[in-house]
C-alpha cells in the first residue's frame, strides 16, 4: 500500500482487505451523515437519482470532516467518494466520468458493463491521454483536461494530481478505481474476456438487481438461478485476482457474504427510532 495513499478503498483493496461502503443520494445533509461514520467510501448514487453536479460538489466537501484532516497523517478523507453515474455502459458516459472525476470522484462505478468495448471505454474514459510508445498507454485515455475542482479538493498541486489521477491496479500509484457492474447474461458470458483483455478494472459488483430481473424473478436475491450467476462471477474475478463487490450487505446475510468470498460490502444504514417504538408498544399502537 502507498504511504501516502488517498483512496481508502484501493488502500484497503490493495493490502487484500474488505472494503465497507454504501450507496447514497448526493446532498449535503446525508454526506455530513456519513462524514463521522466507519465507511471506508460513499458511492453516491446517481443512476437511479438525478444528475446533479452542484449537489455532488457540495456533497464532497460536506463530507470532508476537519476535525479528522487535521488530526490525519495524510490528506485522504476519511470516508473516500466514488460516484455511480447514470448511463449504461453501451451508453459510454465519457462526460458523466468527466465531470464526477473533475470535481474530485476517487472513482467510478459504471453500470450494465456487458462487453469487452464497453469495458475498455470505461477504463479510457477515467484516464488522460497519453502517447502510444508511453508505459500502460491501453486502454488508451479519453479524459479531458480540466481537473481545478479535484486538484483542489484533493489538496494537491496540479503537477502531482496529474501523476496520481491513473487507474489502479493499471497504474499500481493510481488514485482513480474503475469498478464496472456486471448486471445480465452477456456480460456474465463476456467477464473472463473484459478482465483477460482491459486492464485498469479494480473492482466488479454484482448487480442482483437487474440480474433478477431478466431471470423473471425480481429482486429475489436467494432465488436458486441468481445465486449460480453471483456464484459463477465470483469463479471469474477469483481466478483473476480481481475483488467482487456485494450491493445488498446486511446484518442477517453478512456472513455468507463474507464466506462466499465478497470483498467490498455495501450496506444501507438503517435509522431506528426506539423512543418512538417503544412507545407505541406501551401505548397499544404498535
Amino acid at each position: 500500500m502507498t504511504a501516502s495513499r488517498l483512496n481508502r478503498v484501493i488502500g484497503a483493496l490493495e493490502a487484500g482487505q474488505h472494503v465497507f461502503t454504501a450507496f447514497a443520494s448526493a446532498d449535503p445533509a446525508t454526506a455530513v451523515e456519513f462524514s463521522t461514520t466507519d465507511y471506508d467510501g460513499l458511492v453516491f448514487e446517481m443512476e437511479h437519482k438525478p444528475w446533479d453536479v452542484n449537489a455532488l460538489r457540495d456533497s464532497f466537501q460536506f463530507l470532508l470532516n476537519r476535525r479528522q484532516i487535521f488530526g490525519a497523517a495524510s490528506l485522504a478523507p476519511a470516508v473516500t467518494p466514488l460516484v455511480r453515474i447514470p448511463v449504461n455502459g453501451a451508453e459510454k458516459g465519457q462526460w458523466h466520468a468527466k465531470q464526477a472525476l473533475d470535481l474530485g470522484a476517487y472513482g467510478i462505478v459504471w453500470p450494465h458493463i456487458a462487453t469487452v468495448e464497453e469495458a475498455y471505454n470505461a477504463v479510457a474514459a477515467c484516464r488522460y491521454p497519453r502517447l502510444p510508445d508511453s508505459p500502460s498507454y491501453e486502454p488508451a485515455g479519453l479524459r479531458g483536461d480540466g481537473p481545478h475542482a479535484a486538484v483542489r479538493y484533493w489538496g494537491i498541486p496540479n503537477t502531482e494530481y496529474y501523476a496520481r489521477a491513473d487507474v489502479w491496479p493499471l497504474d499500481p500509484d493510481g488514485e482513480i478505481l474503475v469498478a464496472i457492474m456486471i448486471e445480465d447474461q452477456l456480460g456474465i458470458e463476456n467477464l473472463p474476456d473484459i478482465l483477460d483483455q482491459v486492464p485498469g478494472i479494480g473492482l466488479v459488483i454484482i448487480g442482483e438487481g437487474d440480474m433478477s430481473q431478466e431471470l423473471g424473478v425480481p429482486r429475489q436475491y436467494e432465488h436458486p438461478r441468481v445465486l449460480e450467476c453471483k456464484r459463477r462471477i465470483l469463479d471469474i474475478c477469483t481466478e483473476r485476482g480481481v475483488a467482487v463487490g456485494h450491493p445488498h450487505v446486511t446484518a442477517d446475510n453478512l456472513k455468507q457474504v463474507l464466506d462466499d468470498g465478497y470483498r467490498f460490502l455495501m450496506s444501507a444504514p438503517v435509522k431506528s427510532y426506539p423512543g418512538l417504538d417503544l412507545g407505541r408498544t406501551l401505548t397499544g399502537r404498535a
